[in-house]
């Protein structure tokens, strides 16, 4: 008979080990290419020195000359907190004893939640690792009527986001805990499950909660004015490197990035990405030249096309007027743990909702997105 002691045990021995390789595996190219370790990790902090410039540690000289003064190495230290990452599955108490006599009815509930719980993950990850730490997924441009507001961005994946609207000139202060009934890409729009009568033109939407808290992905590496409490007007060693396409994408354009890296800031680069339409351009490009322009990369299982023998990959979460060359030795996903679920000081996974007649079980992740040399990473802009 399933209980709730057996049905916590089954999510601690059974789920968590299936559920922690389906979260890690299938994200994206870049992901998968991203080492991930505990090295970095003291207490809540990720804690990394790295060396600017060259060491000047070697030099020629004279058989009987003095030998060199040593040369102290230009360390910069990178100190973040680890960002906290949650997923939370709920059971009904109604659920839960309606299948207490058939062990399949059980696993088939459980699984349900389960599949949710990894693709709303997934997504939410691979959308973090573009993103500027901020969370904000679209900026609020114009009003239809109370509830339906133009935005900037508009995806089907939004439908059923559970959101918050912040900014300044809010009256009132941010707005939360809204969901995002419809969208309409054709217009731009999104349907709001409750009436906004707040002036909210000019703000942004994030994901419940998520707003300033999650990782340091690539938006803030390549668009934001300070990286780990850097400027990068003042330390040009975490501005990566930008070159203006001028509207006109060419092969030549594309290899110019990466010959300027290598020769400029001994970077190699090892992975480009880019939208699905600008991948489409590039493969454009390629078979002009009658090569093989789609095939299968073993190491991270994603289609692929290649420039000067470099995978080109393509993100929906990429935008479509940059290219990004980046060399992924530099960034490392520096973690407390893997996913885990949160117990009780009794171990207990599973805990009565307050004022539910229901059971949720939340997995955490503590980790942060590093990357230890940003200006190794360029970008092709106004493609």
């Amino acid at each position: 008979m399933i209980t709730i002691e057996n049905a916590d045990k089954a999510l601690k021995d059974y789920y968590l080990d299936a559920v922690t390789a389906q979260l890690n595996d299938g994200i994206s190219p870049f992901f998968t290419a991203v080492e991930k370790n505990a090295a970095n990790v003291f207490g809540k902090d990720v804690k990394i020195a790295v060396v600017r410039g060259n060491s000047g540690n070697v030099m020629a000289g004279a058989e009987d000359a003095n030998l060199p003064d040593p040369y102290k190495n230009r360390y910069l230290d990178i100190t973040v907190p680890l960002k906290n990452l949650y997923g939370t599955i709920e059971i009904s108490d109604k659920a839960l004893r309606a299948s207490r006599d058939t062990s399949g009815a059980f696993v088939n509930l459980v699984n349900a939640e389960m599949e949710g719980l990894i693709l709303s993950a997934k997504q939410n990850f691979q959308r973090m690792l573009f993103g500027d730490g901020t969370g904000a997924i679209c900026k609020i441009t114009a009003k239809t009527n109370d509830s339906v507001y133009k935005v900037d961005n508009v995806k089907e994946y939004f439908v059923g986001m559970f959101v918050d609207i912040a900014g300044d000139g809010i009256v009132g202060g941010d707005l939360t805990g809204l969901y995002i009934t419809a969208v309409n890409a054709k217009n731009s729009t999104v349907t709001f499950s409750s009436k906004v009568t707040s002036t909210v033109i000019g703000a942004k939407i994030y994901p419940h909660g998520s707003k300033d808290n999650e990782l340091t992905g690539l938006g803030a590496i390549f668009d934001a004015a300070t990286l780990y409490g850097y400027s990068k007007e003042d330390e040009p060693y975490f501005a990566p490197y930008s070159a203006d396409a001028d509207g006109e994408l060419t092969e030549e354009k594309l290899t110019d990035v990466i010959d300027y890296m290598e020769e400029n800031f001994n970077s190699s680069v090892n992975m480009i990405i880019c939208s699905f339409k600008t991948r489409k351009k590039i493969a454009a490009l390629i078979s002009n030249e009658r090569r093989v322009v789609n095939s299968l990369d073993a190491n991270t299982g994603f289609g692929t096309v290649t420039v000067n023998g470099i995978p080109v990959y393509a993100d929906k979460f990429c935008p479509d007027d940059r290219i990004l060359f980046l060399n992924t030795g530099d960034f490392c996903l520096s973690q407390l743990c893997d996913w885990e679920w949160l117990e009780d000081e009794g171990g207990k996974i599973l805990k009565q909702v307050p004022g539910k007649a229901a059971y949720c079980a939340t997995l955490v992740k503590y980790a942060e997105l590093i990357c230890k040399k940003p200006c190794g990473q360029a970008m092709l802009y106004n493609v």
